[in-house]
């Protein structure tokens, strides 16, 4: 057990900072801290020590240099044996057994529009890194902390023992050196990613993920492989990351649940409208845009009522206990939506094994934000697919009759779903002026004309009257026929086959209207 005798204070993170050293800092506890946390410790009544008085040396060059002195760093690094203790006697140095310090607010700085690259540089820090890798080497006598949110855990563990168990040192250097890296990564980041005129490129030449890990999951994609989730830090309100969990339904999400959960919010984020997304294996299996949430889940549900039990759900507005209850109907695996209310919450709590997920406020579809796939010995890194949704609007008609105002209102509804289907993706959705609806998808197919047969196969007859979008052009004429004899009225597609000419023929001599998006949607 380390017993606490000298508290060194860095920090640019000030929360729960007074109330933390006030617990901890009782008789004979000796405070050490630095400029600006020393200015806001006195204004908070506490009896501080400048580390220029503690060191005999002052802060220089705008407080470049003001920690990195031996009293400092022996006082941190000195062993419990004699003669570390005599070493550090010897230029006038004294113990300290808690170092409190967080770092310059870099990477506050790099998001904030319009900060300069000097700027920048001035929110490197040196002496902070330094001090906290000092104290998280030296564990075995002292406790670091570089995160508010851990000072409850210590300060309960000092008032209870007077000291920090070798335990929570440990964790606490983890998490230290966890947090140096991830600022060093950033550093490392924007620094690399600037061009040779000082222009920033989309890419870093050097990559750093900030992730801590979550929890670890039953098992991965398959019951033989272990797996584990990491959330990443500072992940944006609206996502799986920082989702809080309502309910656990009695067991933790799986690899699968997350990885469908994922590709449900992306697909709901792309609606305006009240809007329900029902996937199963990556893939909707069901989407609708309604006046209300409990309607838009049940055209979403019964657009392939098969595939939907089992499923993942979800939702981008507020869960009420009507939506609940149409909800509670179905075994459903997760449902995610921004928020629940109190009663929906009772309802589907009392369904077994259901997950329930509050996102937040969902981000806008057109986002702009970076996505990473891990292949064999490397990461592929690019822009998420952000496209603004008006594609179809501002498309390019090919054939003969254009599409009237409905067919094109479905069409952009449809194309808004394709994006979200693994390719060869094909959606056929509803032109009947109600509800906006899927009726059949085909996705994931090697042959396009097959996933056109697999939509149409799923829609049976309700295929009849209904507009088709496809994620990447036509390269025969062969999808379009089908998607012909399956009674498809309208078709939106990217466009770009050496046969396009063969493609717009066939749907002018069935009078079926063609836009061209000149924008593709591939999903592997």
């Amino acid at each position: 057990m380390t017993t606490i005798r000298r508290v060194l204070v860095s920090v640019s993170d000030k929360r729960g900072l007074l109330g933390f050293l006030r617990g901890v800092g009782g008789p004979g506890v000796q405070i050490l801290s630095t400029g600006g946390t020393a200015k806001a410790l006195r204004e908070g009544g506490l009896e501080v020590t400048d580390i220029s008085t503690y060191t005999g040396s002052p802060e220089i060059m705008d407080g470049r240099v003001k920690t990195l002195h031996p009293r400092v760093h022996g006082g941190i690094l000195m062993r419990e044996i004699e003669e570390d203790r005599a070493a550090l006697a010897s230029i006038g140095g004294e113990p300290i057994d808690l170092v409190v310090v967080n770092l310059y607010p870099f990477v506050e700085t790099l998001r904030r529009a319009g900060a300069t690259h000097d700027e920048l540089v001035e929110k490197i820090d040196v002496g902070g890194p330094a001090m906290v890798r000092a104290a998280a080497k030296n564990h075995a006598r002292v406790c670091v902390i570089v995160d508010p949110d851990d000072y409850a855990q210590v300060q309960a563990e000092i008032e209870a023992d007077g000291a920090v168990s070798h335990a929570t040192r440990v964790a606490m250097a983890a998490k230290a050196f966890a947090h140096t890296a991830a600022y060093d990564g950033a550093v490392a980041g924007y620094l690399s990613s600037l061009g040779d005129e000082g222009v920033r490129e989309r890419f870093p030449r050097s990559l750093h993920l900030d992730y801590t890990r979550a929890y670890t999951l039953r098992y991965g994609e398959n019951p033989h492989q272990d797996g584990a989730f990491y959330r990443e830090r500072g992940a944006a309100q609206g996502t799986v990351g920082s989702a809080a969990s309502l309910g656990s339904g009695g067991k933790e999400l799986s690899y699968n649940n997350l990885v469908d959960v994922d590709a449900a919010v992306e697909a709901v984020r792309e609606h305006d409208g009240l809007a329900a997304v029902v996937v199963k294996h990556c893939n909707p299996c069901g989407v609708a845009v309604a006046g209300s949430l409990e309607a838009a889940y049940r055209a979403a549900r019964d657009a392939d009522a098969v595939s939907a039990f089992g499923g993942i759900v979800a939702l981008n507005g507020v869960v009420d206990v009507a939506t609940a209850k149409a909800l509670a109907e179905t075994f459903l695996e997760v449902v995610a939506a921004p928020s629940f209310d109190a009663d929906a919450l009772e309802i589907l709590r009392a369904r077994k094994n259901l997950r329930l997920l509050a996102l937040g406020a969902l981000p806008r579809a057109d986002q702009r934000a970076a996505t990473v796939k891990h292949v064999s010995g490397g990461l592929l890194v690019q822009d998420r697919d952000a496209t603004a949704g008006g594609e179809v609007a501002s498309g390019r008609i090919v054939t003969k009759r254009a599409p009237s105002a409905q067919e094109l209102a479905a069409l952009g509804f449809a194309w808004s779903v394709c994006k979200h289907v693994k390719s060869n993706a094909i959606v056929l959705a509803s032109c009947d002026g109600g509800a906006q609806r899927t009726i059949g998808v085909g996705a994931g197919q090697m042959s396009r004309v097959v996933s056109v047969d697999i939509a149409a196969r799923k829609a049976g007859e309700a295929s009849r009257g209904t507009v088709l979008a496809s994620d990447a052009f036509f390269p025969f004429p062969d999808g379009v026929e089908r998607a012909i004899e399956a009674g498809v009225r309208a078709i939106a597609q990217p466009g770009g086959s050496v046969r396009d000419a063969e493609v717009i023929a066939a749907a002018d001599r069935a009078d079926v209207a063609m836009v061209f998006t000149a924008v593709r949607h591939f999903r592997h």
